[in-house]
């Protein structure tokens, strides 16, 4: 009797808990407040930084000041889009901050509330800064349409059943809380563990090249790094934050078939 009430009570959660994104258009399963995932960022965020190799601007390092300029004009063209679409609300929350940080680890990320991470070993594979802007594109477009909020709800609904809010407010602090929350980011070790689905995958290509576009950067550069990407998928060695479906062929095509809306916004900028 009282599975079958948890099960009532978790059928109810998940059909209250769907929401039609205002970009997409794509329906989501999303169980967790965003305010709280955004709070939780704040915290996971600290704590990586505190052990992380960050690579200062104030080191003139040009790695660390491209990437935070990179950083400043995907925000600014996400900012730019949002308000001109009368959805500026929905970034309400976000402390933007963007970081390099010293590992072999190719691999980029973004919290919920906008901290953004690049790791050294990404670079050899972006090779320029329009390709970089794509990949951060990417991720940005990963905490703004709340995939993040998507994969823990899958999650946390699979581990606790009916009890699915109440477990999370009870333990948002615990270690096995905050390893659904790292792998769900895609934080260090725990890149891969919780992959991307391939609808969520695809609409970070897709707006991700937008707002690199809309930044001044070249959106074709997308092509060239998933080129590179099969190159490396061909030798072993996949870098940990690209490697969910769809594969490099099929993403490459899909970017093609995107690449028209991209180019409507692409306004060339001097470094």
């Amino acid at each position: 009797m009282i599975k079958k009430v948890l099960s009532l009570f978790a059928v109810a959660a998940i059909a209250v808990s769907c929401s039609t994104n205002a970009v997409t258009g794509r329906s989501q399963f999303k169980l967790l407040p965003e305010s709280q995932l955004q709070q939780m960022a704040v915290g996971e965020y600290q704590s990586f930084l505190s052990s992380a190799k960050v690579v200062p601007t104030t080191s003139n390092n040009r790695d660390a000041e491209m990437v935070n300029r990179v950083g400043k004009r995907i925000v600014a063209a996400v900012t730019q889009f949002f308000n001109q679409n009368n959805m500026g609300q929905d970034l309400q929350g976000y402390q933007w901050e963007t970081k390099l940080v010293q590992s072999n680890e190719a691999n980029a990320w973004c919290m919920p509330g906008g901290k953004i991470v690049v790791y050294t070993g990404l670079l050899p594979i972006t090779q320029n800064e329009a390709a970089l802007a794509n990949v951060m594109g990417h991720e940005v477009s990963h905490a703004l349409f709340g995939h993040t909020n998507e994969r823990m709800s899958q999650t946390i609904a699979a581990q606790y059943g009916g009890s699915i809010l109440d477990a999370f407010m009870a333990n948002k602090s615990s270690a096995a809380m905050r390893n659904i929350f790292g792998a769900a980011v895609g934080v260090g070790s725990q890149v891969g563990i919780m992959a991307f689905g391939r609808k969520q995958e695809l609409e970070a290509d897709r707006y991700g090249m937008i707002w690199a576009a809309m930044a001044g950067y070249n959106p074709q550069e997308a092509i060239g790094l998933w080129q590179r990407m099969q190159a490396q998928a061909g030798s072993g060695g996949t870098p940990e934050f690209l490697s969910t479906h769809p594969g490099p062929e099929r993403r490459i095509e899909q970017l093609q078939k995107y690449m028209p809306e991209a180019l409507k916004y692409y306004k060339p900028v001097s470094k």
